[in-house]
């Protein structure tokens, strides 16, 4: 539509007709005559006691030519609004916030008959005045004094200017300066009148006449927290402001005159705005803007109103399905320190600022997500403080796509007593909605795992599986305050029976604790918790535990079962971002549900957006992939398979006694969460039949963001750390054909490396590489080391002691700085060695000789 911009003051008058003012009128409206003949004027109006008692006219000519001459009608508050996308890219708008339901429009938005009204009523002069009529301020003057009745002196113009330094006060952040300001603005004072006036002087030579009305329209209080003719309009009769008949505009205008006792949402003011919209349509009808028959008709009209309530605030979007994420994304805005000092100020921009915040939703996908947790998961189930969430969150953004829960988001205290009915975001930590998360289970299991192939192991490595008792000293940690758990024992149980020796791959797949506390035992405690919350993981508050040693921060808790039954309070959102790193190689980045925000202006608006980093290596995020991959084609998770063939990866996760139930994990593109359980309580969820539940909504509501987003292969896994292992046959002392034939024998292939002094016989094999005892991929390559026969040069020395009881990384630098150079690692048992391992023995063993240029072999705990 065409027409000037409701934020400047520019336009042209287009079919409306202004009367033209006289010759003599106008040669009075000079802006300077004007100033003395106005200052004395409406001084005397009002305070005729002391025009009347003598006080002269030049010092209330003094008095206005030192007040403030200019004025800048600036920003007025308007409403904020949410939107999001649909999987076509279309913007759908989801939530309106404000504190004035402000729509501005053009002058050319505006009915005639509005225009009309309102300077018929309210200024019949406004087209030949410079700001201040004389006319009217005379005859105030005259009423004030001989007590014959009482005339209005304020123009259009000052009507104007004193709403605009109303909600100059209005728009100041700060509660108590935003008071005194209003309070200043509304004074009935000499100084108040007499600076309108100024003003309105200033604004008449500075602005077009249509602009100033445009203002005045779109400014103007409507009753409540209506404000301007076109939201007045929508408010009253569910039109537009271009729509507007002429007893309808005349209603509305009516209002301007006494906002809280004219209002037409109250069935009680209709009789009183009716008497004025008539004396608004008669002064119409003498100012020759209507026919005898358009007034006869408007008179005869009565007040029909169609009140439409204009949406506010989260509660309204949550009949859209959007509450909770709305909640989350206002929540963002009042937490972010780019959009203010505090979260007072924040909030306050929010609510007056026009502003349009572009959300990151998929409008798509986060209606199949409610529909899948509001058809399986229960608004409320007697017996039980049920709950329910699910968020999806983009691998390559953090952007968050669909987010909901199973209760009905509200802030209304009334509707809170009802259980279906909530204020607390299940999906979010804290301060972005109150929850305080949820134990998260086996879903641990996952960086348990990423540390254990970091630490140089294979997910092929065999380990013991079985439930059993452990002795808190083989549990290390580097943070630990004597490097060991403690000195007690400890059982733990599986879910089903499982015993004996199994690859770790196979634990994952099953989800067998036994096999993780293994692995735990070849690694440093405290180091698997720092991976998992390099990627993000963090407790939901930090106010959960009292007691606990994190108690009061945001650290996860270091104990030896969360390797296996993650038992801090986490919220969906936080697992969601954290395991998008094993779909995007080891990158992470931090949830985020804006995408851009702009101003009234459609200038951009910094606010504080999602962070990346690479949290753990490639190989180690791509190895993790490949197991969670594993887990849904071959382990528990089989029901999550995708229907399209695009590739899924993800962990279920119960915590004791089925007191919390997940599902995280996705596609390349997109990564899910969902989580039920007890919001406060310890009911079993088998007890209840809801366990399996959570696999069932993470499909259906996967799939529906496969259908949306696509999904293409997973990054490759580190061959090294997936391919299968086996112990290197121990060939020392055999020929080289003998050795050839038992190690291809074994599965493996073999290569003839240089030979190396020895005292073993000539062509004899000196050792392999890896060495035999080692594990190494089955099928690799094993290079066989033969002997010169001639013995090695060097000196004899005596093996130092101080390589035993620590890793073997640190053995090796007491061994070199010793003077022995050729260092290897063997297992003790099966296994692959690391550096981190510890020693258990070696050969030759600390204080036997050896010669310097001899290798020496030290023997480390693999399992």
């Amino acid at each position: 539509m065409s027409g000037k911009s409701p934020n400047s003051l520019g336009s042209n008058l287009r079919n409306f007709k202004p009367r033209t003012p006289g010759g003599a009128a106008g040669a009075l409206l000079g802006a300077a005559a004007l100033s003395v003949v106005a200052g004395v004027l409406v001084t005397a109006a009002i305070t005729p006691a002391v025009a009347v008692a003598g006080a002269t006219a030049s010092s209330a000519i003094s008095i206005f030519e030192n007040l403030p001459s200019h004025i800048n009608p600036g920003q007025l508050a308007q409403p904020s609004h949410l939107y999001a996308k649909n999987a076509a890219g279309e913007e759908i708008q989801i939530a309106s916030f404000w504190s004035q339901n402000r729509q501005m429009v053009a002058y050319d938005q505006i009915s005639d008959h509005a225009k009309n009204a309102a300077v018929s009523e309210e200024d019949p002069r406004f087209w030949s005045h410079g700001g201040i009529d004389v006319i009217a301020a005379s005859r105030a003057v005259l009423q004030n004094v001989t007590g014959s009745g009482f005339s209005g002196a304020s123009t259009i113009t000052m009507q104007y200017v004193r709403n605009v330094l109303i909600q100059e006060a209005e728009m100041i952040p700060d509660e108590k300066e935003r008071k005194a300001a209003y309070k200043e603005a509304t004074s009935t004072k000499l100084e108040r009148k007499l600076k309108e006036m100024r003003l309105a002087l200033q604004v008449e030579k500075s602005h077009s006449k249509e602009d100033i009305l445009l203002g005045y329209l779109n400014i103007a209080n409507f009753g409540g927290q209506v404000y301007g003719i076109e939201s007045a309009a929508h408010a009253y009769y569910s039109t537009t402001a271009a729509e507007l008949t002429i007893p309808q505009a005349a209603s509305l205008i009516a209002i301007v005159n006494n906002p809280g006792a004219l209002r037409l949402d109250i069935a009680e003011n209709h009789e009183a705005n009716k008497q004025r919209r008539d004396k608004i349509i008669d002064s119409m009808l003498r100012e020759g803007k209507i026919t005898q028959q358009e007034h006869d008709e408007a008179i005869a009209t009565p007040i029909e109103v169609q009140l439409t309530v204009a949406p506010n605030g989260c509660e309204a979007a949550e009949a859209s399905g959007y509450g909770n994420f709305c909640d989350y994304v206002a929540r963002y805005i009042q937490n972010d320190p780019k959009f203010g000092k505090n979260a007072e100020e924040r909030w306050f921009k929010f609510q007056t600022g026009g502003y349009k915040i572009m959300t990151t939703l998929n409008t798509d996908l986060q209606a199949r997500a409610v529909e899948v947790i509001r058809q399986n998961a229960p608004a409320h189930i007697d017996g039980i403080d049920y709950g329910a969430a699910a968020v999806s969150v983009e691998n390559s953004t953090g952007h968050v796509k669909a987010m909901t829960q199973n209760r009905y988001f509200s802030n209304d205290a009334d509707l809170l007593t009802n259980p279906e009915y909530t204020s607390i975001n299940f999906n979010t930590d804290y301060e972005y909605g109150g929850s305080l998360g949820f134990q998260y289970g086996s879903t641990m299991k996952a960086f348990t795992l990423a540390e254990w192939i970091r630490s140089g192991h294979s997910v092929n490595d065999r380990v013991n599986i079985s439930a059993r008792p452990v002795n808190f000293n083989t549990i290390t940690g580097s943070c630990l305050p004597d490097k060991v758990y403690g000195y007690g024992t400890w059982t733990f149980q599986n879910h089903a029976r499982y015993n004996g020796q199994n690859t770790v791959l196979y634990a994952m797949d099953q989800s067998v604790n036994g096999g993780f506390v293994s692995m735990t035992q070849q690694m440093d405690l405290c180091k698997i918790y720092s991976l998992a919350e390099d990627m993000g993981m963090h407790r939901a508050s930090d106010q959960t535990d009292e007691g606990a040693s994190n108690f009061g921060t945001r650290k996860l808790n270091v104990v030896p079962s969360g390797v296996y039954n993650g038992n801090d309070e986490i919220a969906p959102i936080t697992i969601a971002a954290a395991y998008t790193g094993f779909a995007e190689s080891g990158k992470v980045c931090s949830p985020v549900p804006i995408e851009w925000i702009q101003d009234a202006k459609g200038e951009n608006i910094e606010f504080t957006g999602s962070s990346c980093k690479q949290a753990i290596p490639e190989n180690v995020a791509n190895t993790v992939g490949y197991a969670l991959e594993h887990y849904i084609t071959n382990g528990l998770a089989r029901a999550g398979r995708s229907n399209d063939g695009i590739p899924r990866m993800g962990k279920t996760g119960t915590t004791d006694n089925a007191k919390d139930a997940w599902m995280v994990g996705g596609s390349s593109e997109i990564t899910t969460a969902v989580w039920q359980g007890n919001v406060v309580g310890k009911q079993n969820l088998l007890t209840w039949g809801l366990h399996d539940r959570s696999l069932s909504m993470w499909t259906q509501i996967q799939n529906t963001a496969d259908g949306i987003y696509g999904g293409s292969k997973f990054p490759e896994a580190d061959l090294r750390a997936v391919q299968r292992q086996q112990t290197v046959p121990d060939t020392t002392g055999k020929t080289v054909a003998e050795a050839k034939a038992i190690l291809e024998a074994a599965g493996f292939t073999t290569t003839e490396g240089e030979a190396e002094d020895s005292t073993i016989a000539k062509g004899s094999v000196v050792r392999t590489d890896p060495l035999g005892g080692n594990s190494a991929p089955a099928g690799s390559v094993i290079t066989i080391i033969p002997s010169t026969g001639n013995p090695p040069e060097g000196e004899k020395d005596t093996v130092p002691s101080g390589i035993t009881g620590v890793t073997a990384s640190q053995a090796a630098a007491v061994l070199r700085d010793a003077g022995y150079s050729q260092v290897f690692m063997q297992c003790e048992g099966s296994g692959t060695p690391a550096a981190g391992m510890t020693v258990v023995s070696s050969s030759p063993a600390s204080g036997e000789e050896a010669l310097t240029s001899e290798q020496i072999t030290l023997i480390v705990r693999c399992s």
